[in-house]
Protein backbone atom coordinates (compact mmCIF):
# COMPACT_ATOMS: atom_id res chain seq x y z
CA UNK A 1 0.00 0.00 0.00
CA UNK A 2 2.55 2.14 0.43
CA UNK A 3 6.11 2.46 -1.37
CA UNK A 4 9.86 2.65 -0.98
CA UNK A 5 9.96 6.59 -1.29
CA UNK A 6 7.13 6.47 1.55
CA UNK A 7 9.16 4.58 3.98
CA UNK A 8 12.59 6.76 3.27
CA UNK A 9 9.82 10.18 3.85
CA UNK A 10 8.45 8.60 7.27
CA UNK A 11 11.95 7.24 8.20
CA UNK A 12 13.20 10.84 7.62
CA UNK A 13 10.22 13.37 8.73
CA UNK A 14 8.64 10.85 11.60
CA UNK A 15 5.19 10.65 10.11
CA UNK A 16 3.41 9.81 6.73
CA UNK A 17 0.03 10.32 5.56
CA UNK A 18 -1.59 7.31 3.94
CA UNK A 19 -5.04 7.97 1.83
CA UNK A 20 -7.61 6.11 1.86
CA UNK A 21 -7.09 2.92 4.22
CA UNK A 22 -10.49 2.43 5.47
CA UNK A 23 -13.51 2.30 2.92
CA UNK A 24 -16.64 4.47 3.90
CA UNK A 25 -18.75 1.66 5.26
CA UNK A 26 -16.06 0.86 7.76
CA UNK A 27 -15.55 4.20 8.54
CA UNK A 28 -19.20 4.72 9.19
CA UNK A 29 -19.19 1.01 11.37
CA UNK A 30 -16.58 3.10 14.20
CA UNK A 31 -18.66 5.66 14.26
CA UNK A 32 -21.55 4.03 15.07
CA UNK A 33 -19.61 1.68 17.26
CA UNK A 34 -18.58 5.27 19.22
CA UNK A 35 -21.82 6.29 19.76
CA UNK A 36 -22.55 2.81 21.43
CA UNK A 37 -19.80 3.27 23.83
CA UNK A 38 -20.75 6.05 24.85
CA UNK A 39 -24.37 5.09 25.73
CA UNK A 40 -23.05 2.81 27.69
CA UNK A 41 -20.44 5.03 29.38
CA UNK A 42 -23.79 6.79 30.48
CA UNK A 43 -25.91 3.87 31.69
CA UNK A 44 -23.21 2.83 33.78
CA UNK A 45 -22.43 6.41 35.32
CA UNK A 46 -18.37 6.01 34.62
CA UNK A 47 -15.82 8.49 35.97
CA UNK A 48 -15.43 11.39 33.56
CA UNK A 49 -12.33 13.70 32.69
CA UNK A 50 -12.86 14.34 28.59
CA UNK A 51 -16.33 16.78 27.71
CA UNK A 52 -18.23 15.49 24.95
CA UNK A 53 -20.68 17.82 23.47
CA UNK A 54 -21.98 19.31 20.17
CA UNK A 55 -24.78 19.24 17.58
CA UNK A 56 -23.97 15.70 16.01
CA UNK A 57 -25.24 14.36 19.34
CA UNK A 58 -29.06 14.84 20.11
CA UNK A 59 -29.10 13.06 23.19
CA UNK A 60 -29.08 16.04 26.43
CA UNK A 61 -26.76 13.56 28.39
CA UNK A 62 -24.34 12.35 25.91
CA UNK A 63 -23.58 16.35 25.14
CA UNK A 64 -22.33 16.29 28.95
CA UNK A 65 -20.81 13.39 29.04
CA UNK A 66 -17.40 13.18 30.46
CA UNK A 67 -15.49 10.02 29.51
CA UNK A 68 -12.24 8.62 31.20
CA UNK A 69 -9.90 6.45 30.02
CA UNK A 70 -11.66 5.41 26.58
CA UNK A 71 -8.87 2.68 25.86
CA UNK A 72 -8.57 -0.48 24.58
CA UNK A 73 -11.49 -0.29 21.79
CA UNK A 74 -11.08 -3.83 20.84
CA UNK A 75 -12.64 -4.54 24.17
CA UNK A 76 -15.53 -2.60 23.92
CA UNK A 77 -16.81 -3.71 20.09
CA UNK A 78 -15.20 -5.93 17.52
CA UNK A 79 -14.99 -3.30 14.74
CA UNK A 80 -12.27 -2.00 16.72
CA UNK A 81 -10.45 -5.26 16.17
CA UNK A 82 -11.43 -5.43 12.55
CA UNK A 83 -9.51 -2.06 12.52
CA UNK A 84 -6.39 -2.83 14.02
CA UNK A 85 -5.55 -5.61 11.85
CA UNK A 86 -7.16 -4.11 8.99
CA UNK A 87 -5.23 -6.10 5.88
CA UNK A 88 -4.41 -2.59 4.89
CA UNK A 89 -3.44 -1.22 7.99
CA UNK A 90 -0.76 -4.62 8.37
CA UNK A 91 0.82 -3.79 4.97
CA UNK A 92 1.53 -0.17 6.00
CA UNK A 93 2.96 -1.25 9.83
CA UNK A 94 4.85 -3.88 8.23
CA UNK A 95 6.50 -1.58 5.80
CA UNK A 96 7.23 0.66 8.99
CA UNK A 97 8.20 -1.59 11.69
CA UNK A 98 8.80 -4.76 10.33
CA UNK A 99 7.78 -8.15 10.35
CA UNK A 100 6.58 -8.93 13.72
CA UNK A 101 4.45 -5.86 14.67
CA UNK A 102 2.35 -6.27 18.06
CA UNK A 103 -0.66 -3.76 19.06
CA UNK A 104 0.22 -1.73 22.34
CA UNK A 105 -3.15 0.23 22.77
CA UNK A 106 -6.17 1.90 21.37
CA UNK A 107 -8.23 4.89 22.52
CA UNK A 108 -10.75 7.42 20.74
CA UNK A 109 -9.66 10.82 20.70
CA UNK A 110 -12.51 13.15 19.78
CA UNK A 111 -12.74 17.37 19.41
CA UNK A 112 -16.22 17.96 19.95
CA UNK A 113 -17.45 21.36 17.51
CA UNK A 114 -16.82 24.66 18.77
CA UNK A 115 -15.64 23.06 22.02
CA UNK A 116 -12.83 20.68 21.07
CA UNK A 117 -10.09 21.78 23.29
CA UNK A 118 -6.31 22.12 22.03
CA UNK A 119 -3.20 19.33 22.80
CA UNK A 120 -0.35 21.01 23.61
CA UNK A 121 3.25 19.83 21.28
CA UNK A 122 4.32 16.73 23.10
CA UNK A 123 6.07 13.07 22.43
CA UNK A 124 4.06 10.03 23.20
CA UNK A 125 7.24 8.67 24.15
CA UNK A 126 7.50 9.21 27.87
CA UNK A 127 4.17 8.12 28.50
CA UNK A 128 5.29 4.49 27.36
CA UNK A 129 9.53 4.16 26.82
CA UNK A 130 10.63 1.54 24.63
CA UNK A 131 14.26 0.74 23.85
CA UNK A 132 14.44 0.53 20.33
CA UNK A 133 11.95 3.32 19.66
CA UNK A 134 9.98 1.65 17.19
CA UNK A 135 6.44 2.44 18.26
CA UNK A 136 3.96 4.27 16.48
CA UNK A 137 0.72 5.71 16.72
CA UNK A 138 -1.45 5.08 13.82
CA UNK A 139 -4.84 7.78 13.90
CA UNK A 140 -7.85 6.54 12.24
CA UNK A 141 -9.69 9.50 10.66
CA UNK A 142 -13.62 9.39 11.17
CA UNK A 143 -13.67 13.02 9.62
CA UNK A 144 -12.18 15.02 7.61
CA UNK A 145 -9.36 17.02 9.40
CA UNK A 146 -8.23 20.12 8.66
CA UNK A 147 -7.11 23.20 10.90
CA UNK A 148 -10.21 24.82 10.86
CA UNK A 149 -11.29 21.60 13.39
CA UNK A 150 -7.75 20.89 14.92
CA UNK A 151 -6.05 18.44 12.58
CA UNK A 152 -2.65 17.09 13.94
CA UNK A 153 -0.18 18.94 13.49
CA UNK A 154 3.03 17.57 13.61
CA UNK A 155 7.11 19.08 13.41
CA UNK A 156 8.93 16.87 10.69
CA UNK A 157 12.08 15.12 11.63
CA UNK A 158 12.18 16.06 15.37
CA UNK A 159 12.01 12.09 16.26
CA UNK A 160 15.53 12.21 15.31
CA UNK A 161 16.45 14.64 18.63
CA UNK A 162 15.22 11.39 21.13
CA UNK A 163 13.52 11.97 24.23
CA UNK A 164 13.12 15.16 25.42
CA UNK A 165 12.66 16.45 28.40
CA UNK A 166 8.09 17.07 29.34
CA UNK A 167 6.68 19.01 32.11
CA UNK A 168 4.95 16.42 34.35
CA UNK A 169 5.67 13.97 32.08
CA UNK A 170 2.75 15.55 29.61
CA UNK A 171 3.69 18.35 27.39
CA UNK A 172 6.79 20.11 26.04
CA UNK A 173 7.09 23.64 27.64
CA UNK A 174 4.36 25.85 25.31
CA UNK A 175 6.80 28.92 25.18
CA UNK A 176 9.86 26.76 23.41
CA UNK A 177 7.10 24.60 20.88
CA UNK A 178 4.13 26.05 20.93
CA UNK A 179 1.17 24.25 18.36
CA UNK A 180 2.12 27.00 15.76
CA UNK A 181 5.14 25.25 15.16
CA UNK A 182 4.18 22.44 13.82
CA UNK A 183 2.90 21.66 10.55
CA UNK A 184 -0.95 20.94 9.75
CA UNK A 185 -1.58 17.16 8.72
CA UNK A 186 -4.53 18.17 6.87
CA UNK A 187 -6.80 14.31 5.97
CA UNK A 188 -10.03 13.25 4.87
CA UNK A 189 -11.92 10.54 6.60
CA UNK A 190 -10.75 6.77 5.93
CA UNK A 191 -6.93 8.28 5.81
CA UNK A 192 -4.53 7.47 8.53
CA UNK A 193 -2.08 9.27 9.93
CA UNK A 194 1.37 7.19 10.85
CA UNK A 195 3.94 8.72 13.13
CA UNK A 196 6.66 8.03 15.74
CA UNK A 197 6.15 7.83 19.44
CA UNK A 198 9.36 10.13 19.15
CA UNK A 199 7.54 13.14 16.58
CA UNK A 200 6.60 15.90 18.25
CA UNK A 201 2.76 16.94 17.08
CA UNK A 202 0.04 18.45 18.73
CA UNK A 203 -3.45 19.94 17.94
CA UNK A 204 -4.98 23.55 18.22
CA UNK A 205 -8.95 24.00 19.36
CA UNK A 206 -11.75 23.58 16.85
CA UNK A 207 -13.11 26.25 15.76
CA UNK A 208 -15.77 24.88 13.23
CA UNK A 209 -19.13 23.10 13.89
CA UNK A 210 -17.44 20.12 12.77
CA UNK A 211 -16.56 16.84 14.62
CA UNK A 212 -13.02 15.66 14.27
CA UNK A 213 -13.50 12.11 15.70
CA UNK A 214 -10.21 10.04 15.61
CA UNK A 215 -9.12 6.51 17.13
CA UNK A 216 -5.62 6.06 18.03
CA UNK A 217 -3.44 2.43 17.52
CA UNK A 218 -0.51 2.59 18.95
CA UNK A 219 1.93 -0.74 17.42
CA UNK A 220 5.38 -1.61 18.22
CA UNK A 221 7.82 -4.29 17.23
CA UNK A 222 7.28 -7.04 18.71
CA UNK A 223 10.81 -7.46 20.73
CA UNK A 224 10.95 -3.89 21.35
CA UNK A 225 11.55 -3.77 25.23
CA UNK A 226 9.94 -1.41 27.63
CA UNK A 227 12.08 0.59 29.53
CA UNK A 228 9.74 1.69 32.83
CA UNK A 229 7.11 -0.29 34.19
CA UNK A 230 4.48 2.70 32.83
CA UNK A 231 1.06 2.19 31.12
CA UNK A 232 0.73 -1.61 31.01
CA UNK A 233 -3.25 -2.84 30.72
CA UNK A 234 -5.02 -6.17 29.73
CA UNK A 235 -5.46 -4.87 26.03
CA UNK A 236 -2.04 -5.36 25.05
CA UNK A 237 0.05 -7.46 22.92
CA UNK A 238 -1.98 -8.69 19.78
CA UNK A 239 -0.44 -9.49 16.99
CA UNK A 240 -1.05 -7.76 14.03
CA UNK A 241 1.93 -8.99 11.84
CA UNK A 242 3.74 -11.60 11.91
CA UNK A 243 4.97 -13.30 15.51
CA UNK A 244 5.91 -12.57 18.94
CA UNK A 245 9.60 -14.52 19.69
CA UNK A 246 9.78 -13.31 22.98
CA UNK A 247 6.27 -13.86 23.87
CA UNK A 248 7.16 -15.70 26.91
CA UNK A 249 9.61 -13.36 28.19
CA UNK A 250 7.34 -10.08 27.75
CA UNK A 251 4.14 -11.91 29.13
CA UNK A 252 5.47 -12.57 32.26
CA UNK A 253 6.54 -9.41 32.11
CA UNK A 254 3.01 -7.70 31.77
CA UNK A 255 1.72 -10.48 33.63
CA UNK A 256 3.62 -9.37 37.03
CA UNK A 257 3.29 -5.25 36.38
CA UNK A 258 -0.52 -6.10 35.97
CA UNK A 259 -0.50 -7.75 39.23
CA UNK A 260 1.67 -5.49 41.08
CA UNK A 261 -0.52 -2.90 39.47
CA UNK A 262 -4.10 -4.63 41.21
CA UNK A 263 -2.89 -5.88 44.38
CA UNK A 264 -5.07 -4.16 47.36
Amino acid sequence: MISAEDVHFYNENGYLLVRGVFQQQEVDEMRSAIELILARAIESKSDKNHVWSGDYLENEDVKKLVLKGSHDLQYHNATFTRAAIHANMASVLSRLIGPNVLLHHSKMLVKPPERGAAFPMHQDAPYFPHSQHTMLAASVHLDDADDENGCLRIIPGSHKAGMLPHVGRHYLDHREYPISTGTPCPAKSGDVLFFNYLTIHGSNVNRSGRPRRNILFQYRDAMDLPTADTHFDWGMGLMVCGENPGYFRFGQQYEYSLRSKTRV
